[in-house]
C-alpha cells in the first residue's frame, strides 16, 4: 500500500514537546519561537524530516504554522482545517482563524510590552518577513534569526531523504530541458538580470525533466538551483541521487555549497519573494529583482504532450474508480469501513504499470467525517459507512503522463432530503463553472464565485478555494494558477485547474464533487465580438455523479443538458476499458435524467 492508516500524531504528545521548546527559547533569551510548516524550499509538501509543525502540536495540515509563547501556543490555520484541528492538538494549543487573524496582530495582543520572537530564516519566506516586521513597527517586538529551536528538542527527527533523480522522458515532458533553460535564460536577459534564484521544488524537477521521491506522493527531489542569463544552470543537489546523466547545460554541485554560490552573483538577481528562504534574501539583500520564479507560468501552461497524456492517465485513473464505485454499490450499508474503500480504490489504481505513486492520502469520510474537508483515516478513525450516509471520496495517482485528482460524493443507502438538496447546489455550482466562457485576461478571483452562487442563494458556502493548480506528474497542488477569492493571476491556455465546490455540515455529513479541467481558447460564437478573446474549458476527469443524490427539479434545463452530455461522454468514453460488472453498472449510473 502507497497510503498507510498509522496514526502520526496524537494530542497527548504535544504539551511534553511544548514544554521542552519553551525551555530552549528561554535558553536563548526570548520571548517566543515560530514553527511554520514549511521547509527550506518552501513547498506546500514537506518530508518526514521537515514535519515540525505536526510533531510538535498534532496538527497535520498542509498549510498553517504555529507561534509559541511563554503563555500561550497558538495554531494558525485556514477554513479548511478549523474543523480537523480542534480533534488533532491538545487544550495547550490555542487554535487561531488564519488569515483573519495575522500573526503580527496576535502577537501584539499577546506580547503587549514586546519582546524577541525567534525563527529559523530558512524556514520563512523573505516576503513574510518583510510584511510582518512592517506590522510589527513601533510594537516594540522584534523578528530574530535563530537555530532552529525544534530541532534541538527532536531527538528521533528523521534523516533527511537521499532517494534517486530519474529523467523524465520527452514523450511526456514535450519540451527539453535544454530548450527550456534557453528560453528562461533569454526572458532574464530582457529583464536585465544576470541570473534567478530558484527553490521550489517541482520548478526545479520541471525545469530539468527530471523526477524524484523525496516527499511522499510528489515526485520531487529536494536541492535548489541558479539559473544564469547565458544559458546554464547550477543545480545544488546531493551528487549520489543523480544516477543518470542531465544535460550539459546543468553543472551539479553539493546542496551545502548553495549559499556561497548564491553569495558570489552579480548583478541583479530574480527571486520570488513569496518562496525565497529570509536566509537566502540576507545574502542577495539589494541585488534582489522580485521577478517571481521564472518556471512557474510556463510550468503551468501544459504543453501539447502534457496535456495528451494528462488526458490519458485520466482515462485510466477514471476506470480504476469506476471499478471501485460498482464494487462499492454492491455491498450493504454497514459492511464496508473507510480503510476498505481506500485500500480497493489503491488496489483498482495498482493494475496500472505506469501508476508511480497516489497523489495524497486518499480521503475517505463517511457521515461526519465527510465534513472534516482534509479527512485521513487511520486505524482509530475508521467508520462504517452506514445507512443514510454520504461519504466523500477525494483521491489522485501519480502516473508517468499525468497526475490526477477526482472527488466523487456517494450515497449509502437511504439520504435524507436535506443532504440531496445541499448536494444538487453543489453540482449546480460545479456544472455552471464547467459551462462558462470568460475574456482572456480574467483570473481565479474573477470568475470562483461562480461555483458558489447556487449556495449563497441558499444562505450557504464553503471555506476553501473553488480550484487549485495541478502538475503533469508533478504536484496535484501547482501555482501560481487557482480558482480562488485571492488569485490575481490571469487564467492561460495549458492550466489545469480543479473545478470542485462543496458544502460541510459539522457534525453530520461533507459534500464535494471535483472535475480537473484545462483551459483552452473558445471558438467563436455567431454574433460575438470578433475582437474579443474568449477561454473555456476542456473536462480531464470522466466518472459518474450519483444520480441518486440529485434533486431532478432543482435543476435548470441548460444544468440537466450538461449533466446528461457529460455522462453519455463517460460511457463512450470508458465501457471498453472496464470490466462486465462495472459496464452494466456504469450503463445504469450514467442513465439520462
Amino acid at each position: 500500500m502507497f497510503q498507510s492508516f498509522e496514526v502520526t500524531a496524537r494530542p497527548e504528545q504535544g504539551p511534553p514537546r511544548l514544554a521542552a521548546l519553551r525551555g530552549e527559547i528561554a535558553n536563548e533569551g526570548l520571548d517566543g519561537f515560530l514553527i511554520p510548516r514549511a521547509d527550506a524550499h518552501q513547498g506546500e509538501y514537506v518530508a518526514a524530516r521537515d514535519e515540525r509543525l505536526a510533531w510538535l502540536t498534532g496538527f497535520t495540515g498542509s498549510a498553517g504554522f504555529c507561534a509559541v509563547l511563554p503563555g500561550i501556543a497558538g495554531v494558525f490555520v485556514d477554513g479548511r482545517y478549523r474543523t480537523q484541528v480542534k480533534a488533532q492538538v491538545a487544550a495547550e494549543f490555542t487554535p487561531v482563524p488564519w488569515p483573519e487573524v495575522n500573526l503580527s496582530t496576535w502577537l501584539k495582543e499577546h506580547l503587549p510590552d514586546g519582546g524577541k520572537v525567534g525563527f529559523d530564516p530558512w524556514l520563512h519566506a523573505a516576503g513574510q518577513i518583510t510584511s510582518a516586521k512592517k506590522e510589527l513597527t513601533d510594537s516594540g517586538i522584534e523578528l530574530v534569526r535563530c537555530d532552529n529551536l525544534v530541532d534541538r528538542v527532536w531527538s528521533d527527527q528523521p534523516t533527511a531523504p537521499m532517494n534517486p533523480v530519474k529523467t523524465h522522458p520527452i514523450e511526456f515532458a514535450g519540451e527539453t530541458a535544454d530548450s527550456k533553460i534557453t528560453l528562461l535564460a533569454e526572458a532574464l536577459r530582457e529583464a536585465n538580470c544576470t541570473a534567478a534564484v530558484i527553490t521550489l521544488p517541482d520548478s526545479i524537477m520541471w525545469l530539468l525533466n527530471i523526477r524524484g521521491s523525496d516527499i511522499g506522493y510528489n515526485p520531487v527531489a529536494h536541492g535548489f538551483a541558479i539559473l544564469h542569463a547565458g544559458g546554464r544552470v547550477d543545480l545544488f543537489m546531493d551528487q549520489e541521487k543523480l544516477s543518470e546523466p542531465l544535460t550539459d547545460q546543468v553543472s551539479v554541485h553539493a546542496q551545502g555549497a548553495f549559499l556561497d554560490a548564491v553569495t558570489a552573483l552579480e548583478g541583479k538577481i530574480q527571486v520570488d519573494l513569496g518562496t525565497l528562504p529570509q536566509a537566502v534574501a540576507d545574502v542577495l539583500q539589494d541585488r534582489m529583482v522580485d521577478g517571481g520564479d521564472p518556471c512557474a507560468l510556463p510550468k503551468a501552461c501544459k504543453n501539447a504532450a502534457e496535456i495528451a497524456g494528462s488526458a490519458e492517465a485520466h482515462l485510466r485513473d477514471a476506470a480504476a474508480v469506476i471499478e471501485t464505485l460498482c464494487w462499492l454499490d454492491a455491498q450493504a450499508p454497514g459492511t464496508l469501513t473507510e480503510t476498505q474503500v481506500v485500500t480497493r480504490l489503491e488496489e483498482n489504481r495498482r493494475k496500472d504499470n505506469a501508476l508511480q505513486d497516489i497523489s495524497f492520502d486518499t480521503i475517505a469520510g463517511t457521515g461526519p467525517n465527510g465534513a472534516i474537508m482534509h479527512y485521513r483515516v487511520t486505524e482509530e478513525t475508521d467508520s462504517r459507512l452506514e445507512d443514510g450516509h454520504i461519504l466523500v471520496l477525494d483521491s489522485g495517482g501519480q502516473y508517468l503522463d499525468g497526475t490526477t485528482d477526482i472527488t466523487r460524493t456517494i450515497a449509502i443507502g437511504n439520504v435524507g432530503d436535506e443532504e440531496k438538496s445541499c448536494f444538487t447546489r453543489v453540482l449546480k455550482g460545479m456544472i455552471n463553472l464547467s459551462m462558462l466562457r470568460w475574456p482572456v485576461g480574467l483570473a481565479g478571483r474573477d470568475i470562483e464565485c461562480i461555483a458558489r452562487a447556487p449556495l449563497w442563494a441558499a444562505g450557504q458556502d464553503f471555506n476553501h478555494g473553488v480550484g487549485h493548480g495541478v502538475g503533469a506528474y508533478l504536484s496535484v497542488h501547482e501555482g501560481p494558477q487557482r480558482l480562488s477569492k485571492v488569485s490575481h493571476v490571469p487564467l492561460q491556455p495549458g492550466m489545469i485547474l480543479s473545478n470542485e465546490p462543496g458544502y460541510y455540515r459539522e457534525g453530520a455529513f461533507g459534500i464535494r464533487i471535483e472535475n480537473l479541467v484545462v483551459v483552452q481558447e473558445a471558438p467563436a460564437l455567431p454574433g460575438g465580438d470578433a475582437e474579443r478573446a474568449m477561454l473555456n474549458w476542456r473536462t480531464l476527469t470522466y466518472v459518474p455523479i450519483d444520480r441518486r443524490l440529485i434533486v431532478t427539479d432543482m435543476l435548470t434545463s441548460a444544468e440537466r443538458d450538461w449533466l446528461n452530455t457529460y455522462h453519455y461522454d463517460v460511457a463512450k468514453k470508458l465501457r471498453s476499458r472496464l470490466g462486465d460488472d462495472a459496464q452494466l453498472w456504469l450503463d445504469a449510473a450514467t442513465a439520462p435524467i
